[in-house]
C-alpha cells in the first residue's frame, strides 16, 4: 500500500507542469515530506463545466481517503487511502469513480515500512524507506475522486467533501523488496486518456494502466517520519538499513 508520501511541488508549478488552472482552494497547500492520511492533497482532474459544457483540467485540494458518496458519515475515509487496481472497477466504493472520476495524485515520492526484530535487548520497530525515481521526476500517481455531502450542514453551509483514493498494483524491482504493494503510476502518454472524463468503459480505462517500468530507488530513512506530526525535508535524510539482506542494498 501507500500509506504516506512526499509532496514539494507547489500547486502553481503544478498548473504549469501538467497544462492545469489552479483553483482557490489549492493555492494555501504548503509542500510536505510526510503528507498521511485525511491530508488535503494537491490533485490533478478534469471536469464539464456546466455552463460551457468544456472540460477543463484543474489543481485542486483534496482530502485524503475516498468516502463513498453513499457513506452515512466520512469516517471511512481514514481506511480508503488505497484502491486496488485489480478490484476498483468492481467494487461498491470504487467502481463510480473509477468510470467517471479519476485524478493524478502528484509525488516526489512515498514511504514503505519493513519489521526489525527485537534483538540485543531492542524492542521491534517498524523501519521507514523512500521510494523515488533516479532521475528525481514527479510520481503520477492514478487516483480516484468522489464527492460526499454532509445532509446535516444547513442549507447554507459549504457541505461538499472531496475526496480521493491513491490506486495500488502489485510491486516490481526494488519497491518489491520493502512491500509487495505500490502505487500505479501515469505517463506522459496515457495521462490525458486517464484523466478525460468522456472515457467511461472501464475496460478501456483499466487498459491505460500497466505494470510501472524502471525501477526506483530505495532510501533507508529515521524513523522520525513514522510519527505524522514530523515533517521537513531531514525526514528523507539517509541512515544505515538495518536490512540489507532483505533490502538488498539498492540505495540511493
Amino acid at each position: 500500500m501507500c500509506g504516506r508520501f512526499v509532496s514539494t511541488t507547489t500547486p502553481p508549478d503544478l498548473a504549469d507542469l501538467l497544462r492545469a488552472s489552479l483553483w482557490p482552494t489549492a493555492e494555501a497547500l504548503a509542500p510536505s515530506w510526510n503528507v498521511a492520511p485525511t491530508d488535503e492533497v494537491a490533485s490533478v482532474l478534469e471536469r464539464v463545466d456546466r455552463e460551457t459544457g468544456e472540460i477543463t483540467r484543474q489543481v485542486r485540494s483534496l482530502r485524503w481517503g475516498l468516502v463513498p458518496s453513499w457513506s452515512k458519515d466520512p469516517g471511512s475515509g481514514a481506511r480508503m487511502i488505497n484502491a486496488r487496481v485489480e478490484t476498483a472497477a468492481e467494487k461498491p466504493a470504487f467502481r463510480k469513480a473509477f468510470k467517471e472520476r479519476r485524478c493524478v495524485v502528484p509525488a516526489d515520492g512515498y514511504f514503505e515500512w519493513r519489521p526489525v526484530p527485537a534483538a540485543d535487548g531492542r524492542k521491534g520497530y517498524k523501519q521507514p524507506y523512500y521510494l523515488h525515481r533516479p532521475d528525481g521526476g514527479l510520481l503520477l500517481m492514478a487516483g480516484l475522486y468522489e464527492f460526499w455531502r454532509d445532509r446535516t450542514a444547513p442549507e447554507d453551509a459549504d457541505a461538499w467533501l472531496v475526496t480521493c483514493t491513491v490506486l495500488t498494483t502489485e510491486a516490481t524491482d526494488a519497491a518489491g523488496r520493502i512491500h509487495d504493494r505500490m502505487p500505479v503510476t501515469l505517463t506522459a502518454d496515457t495521462l490525458d486518456a486517464w484523466l478525460d472524463p468522456g472515457v467511461t468503459d472501464p475496460a478501456e480505462v483499466r487498459g491505460l494502466l500497466h505494470a510501472p517500468t524502471g525501477d526506483l530507488l530505495v532510501r533507508p530513512v529515521a524513523t522520525a517520519v513514522n510519527s505524522v506530526r514530523n515533517d521537513g525535508p531531514q525526514l528523507l535524510d539517509a541512515v544505515p538499513d538495518p536490512l540489507p539482506e532483505v533490502t538488498g542494498g539498492h540505495y540511493a
